[in-house]
């Protein structure tokens, strides 16, 4: 029977190895060396620094995160010493996309604007990236793609220079993974240079790791009027958040636009998957049984004298309205990990039934693309 130390807040995961492994659960910021040191195998999440000092020594020799992002994986430290690592790749995507769609039709709704004919940019378009794309062009958005490392293997039909994407873009949002070196480097890829590119009035949106956006210069940036807001889920030395930006940005919350049920879901199962694949357990085609319904599943929708877009941004908000997490966040400011471990239950949009009543064919056409059921009645 293999050992296994894994993250208390891994949901759904416990009883789901138990028959076939001794596991122990942890805070994931109390994970440490004396925890390890006997452990066959790591299930982690981002507050787990997988590095020498946690692995040093140790029999461990597999690591699986339940997060798209793996920074926090020293992966030439654990290639070098023979220890096979995996992250869950796409598996909050819907789950960020969601976030993105509720933030869109919270600032088109608050500030009575249309998102039709506005340029998208996003910057980093991979898993998360593609699914904000789609959004974006159901949205009638026009959209610019910046992606570096796809430009390099695909060639620039599609993408456009982060100098271009900076002066155009009305929106701009972020979906990169956090690299401090090298030829892709993203720290601090928003900074007072870039920032001061910016298209005067743009919006800015970061939902991929704080040390993204340079946190004084994004300041600087609200302070003078040089953007018309931000919304940032990622945060600079999270969980300790600057409360001066805290107070500057126009939507804030902790970290959590990947945390519907249906993305932890995706994590949790990818990680069993796999941890069951490294070690032959049976395994391999474990899934969540079963996920909390919303309260409100059915959403009646009448088009009848309305415009699609603000039907479509209010069913967006009927499933996931990003002011409660706001509101949550600027009540608590403190309790960032707290807001985070007890998250409420978010199902992302195939989970809700759109009532559709005097529907055209565009309006049924629009909520199917986005994920949602249809009923027309």
């Amino acid at each position: 029977m293999i050992t296994i130390i894994a993250d208390d807040k891994i949901p759904f995961l416990k009883g789901a190895l138990e028959p076939w492994a001794s596991i122990r659960y942890m805070n994931g910021r109390e994970i440490d060396h004396s925890a390890v040191e006997h452990a066959d195998a790591l299930l982690i999440r981002t507050r787990t620094r997988c590095d020498e000092d946690l692995l040093h020594g140790s029999q461990v020799k597999f690591i699986a995160t339940a997060t798209i992002g793996f920074e926090h994986i020293n992966t030439d430290y654990c290639d070098n010493h023979a220890i096979a690592w995996t992250n869950a790749p796409g598996c909050n995507a819907a789950s960020v996309q969601q976030y993105i769609a509720s933030v869109l039709a919270t600032l088109a709704l608050r500030h009575d604007f249309s998102l039709r004919g506005k340029t998208l940019g996003i910057i980093g378009v991979g898993h998360v990236g593609k699914k904000v794309e789609t959004l974006g062009r159901l949205l009638g958005m026009k959209v610019l793609l910046n992606d570096p490392p796809r430009w390099r293997m695909e060639g620039n039909g599609g993408f456009v220079s982060l100098a271009r994407l900076l002066e155009e873009s009305e929106i701009i949002t972020l979906h990169v993974p956090l690299n401090r070196t090298g030829e892709d480097k993203t720290a601090h890829l928003i900074n007072k240079d870039t920032l001061g590119r910016i298209k005067p009035g743009a919006w800015l949106i970061n939902s991929s790791r704080g040390e993204v956006v340079e946190s004084h210069a994004l300041q600087s940036a609200l302070s003078e009027g040089r953007l018309s807001g931000a919304a940032l889920d990622v945060w600079e030395n999270e969980p300790v958040v600057d409360p001066q930006l805290l107070d500057k940005v126009t939507l804030a919350t902790t970290h959590i636009a990947g945390y519907s049920a249906d993305g932890k879901r995706n994590g949790t199962v990818q990680v069993v998957r796999s941890l069951g694949a490294h070690f032959n357990l049976p395994v391999t085609s474990w899934d969540v049984s079963g996920l909390p319904e919303p309260s409100d599943l059915a959403i009646i929708t009448d088009c009848l004298d309305q415009s699609l877009e603000k039907l479509v941004c209010k069913a967006i908000l009927h499933t996931y309205d990003v002011i409660e997490d706001d509101v949550r966040f600027r009540t608590n400011p403190l309790d960032f990990e707290w807001l985070r471990g007890n998250y409420p239950v978010r199902r992302e949009f195939p989970a809700y039934k759109i009532m559709l009543m005097n529907g055209s064919a565009e309006a049924k056409a629009m909520f199917l693309a986005l994920g949602f059921q249809v009923v027309e009645i």
